[in-house]
């Protein structure tokens, strides 16, 4: 079962889509990310694609590896999300050769469904009680927003206290029937951190994501204090298990968040594993694709620690984003229907493969050049400000 081909494709609202073909005739697909960086995306598919094309289509882990070690540089997010979206495209192939779900493979169901969560309030928070009242009216017992807009290195209190009568109102409306996690985004630095993270802890939030931007899991212990019994989060920007090794070691982050099209389906589930010998939570980071939630959900299904699964439907993204043309997740798949969430939560998936099938006449005919640009956020004073 030897790789004929691999193609990628731009599609609306911000996706990458991966088709393996294999000299059988066998069809399997994946996901990338990265989307403002799309055309270097691309560039890197195809550089892998080159290096792959021939190969036994079986051998996934050998694959990733040879993906991952021989080019001699490694690690980034394109390298890493090219690879991720052809190793997808690879477990979605082996499955559906051989008949079985990709988490038959992994040691087998845990669960029979997938706790979700949906977004609320868009890049700068605003109407989020509306916003929580459509996701409850939807099913959903658990929400995430963004915390705040663009903050300085040290800002006006008053910026404090609208995160917080955010969260208040909420915690007002709802009480203990409605968990809300709180995203920094990476867009808060170390002393605004402290001060939001202390005036949040008597909400009993779920957890507080990405508190501080990459480069900075070293400051993480100065704010555990600070953070009180609030769960830290974060993860979404690391490629591997070697990367997140260092964030396990610190012994500060609750809950791991790993975004399958940067690591792959199975280092997804190797990162997990690992987390569970620490006693550390996932849950998956996916405001992505279909491609993207049918891979992670192959992981949440066999992995005991994962807690809850980011989802992208009704994201703030997909109506349009910079101009962009809108979509939802659901517009690509022949059958929407194992990726449709009842209750909050999406049924163990008992498709072949990834369990979804794309619609892939609609893929082609949306395929296009879109640009998703660079958000550009400044300060008052025109210094770039953290997006």
């Amino acid at each position: 079962m030897k790789i004929a081909s691999i193609d990628a494709f731009r599609v609306p609202p911000r996706w990458i889509f991966v088709r393996l073909e294999t000299e059988d005739g066998r069809c399997g697909w994946g996901e990338a990310i990265v989307a403002k960086r799309a055309g270097a995306v691309l560039g890197a598919i195809g550089d892998l694609a080159d290096n792959v094309v021939g190969s036994d289509a079986r051998r996934i882990e050998d694959l990733w590896q040879r993906m991952w070690r021989d080019g001699f540089f490694r690690g980034g997010p394109i390298l890493a999300t090219a690879a991720a979206a052809i190793e997808h495209a690879l477990w979605d192939v082996k499955g559906k050769a051989l008949g079985l779900p990709v988490y038959e493979f992994l040691g087998g169901q845990v669960r029979d469904a997938v706790p979700l969560y949906a977004w609320i309030g868009g890049d700068r928070p605003d109407d989020v009680l509306a916003g929580a009242a459509a996701r409850v009216e939807q099913g959903f017992t658990a929400i995430k927003m963004n915390a705040t807009e663009e903050l300085d290195y040290i800002d006006n209190h008053a910026r404090i206290d609208a995160v917080v009568a955010r969260v208040a109102a909420l915690h007002e409306k709802y009480g203990d029937e409605l968990r809300v996690a709180l995203d920094f985004h990476g867009r808060v630095h170390r002393a605004m951190a402290k001060a939001l993270l202390a005036e949040l802890d008597q909400f009993g939030l779920m957890w507080v994501e990405e508190p501080l931007g990459p480069g900075y899991e070293d400051a993480l212990p100065a704010l555990a204090n600070a953070a009180g019994s609030t769960p830290i989060a974060t993860g979404e920007r690391l490629h591997s298990r070697w990367e997140f090794k260092h964030l396990l070691e610190s012994r500060v982050v609750d809950i791991l968040q790993p975004d399958v099209s940067l690591t792959g389906l199975f280092e997804l589930e190797k990162i997990c594993r690992m987390a569970e010998a620490y006693d550390v939570a996932v849950a998956p980071h996916c405001p992505n694709g279909p491609l993207s939630l049918a891979a992670s959900l192959q992981v949440d299904c066999c992995a005991g620690n994962v807690v809850i699964q980011e989802q992208s439907l009704g994201l703030h993204y997909n109506r349009g984003y910079a101009g962009l043309p809108p979509a939802e997740m659901h517009d690509y798949l022949v059958d929407p229907a194992p990726l449709v969430p009842s209750n909050g939560q999406l049924a163990t998936p008992a498709g072949a493969g990834l369990g979804i099938e794309i619609n892939e006449r609609l893929v082609r005919e949306r395929d296009g050049t879109w640009r998703m640009p660079d958000p550009g956020w400044r300060h008052p004073d025109g210094r770039l400000a953290e997006w």
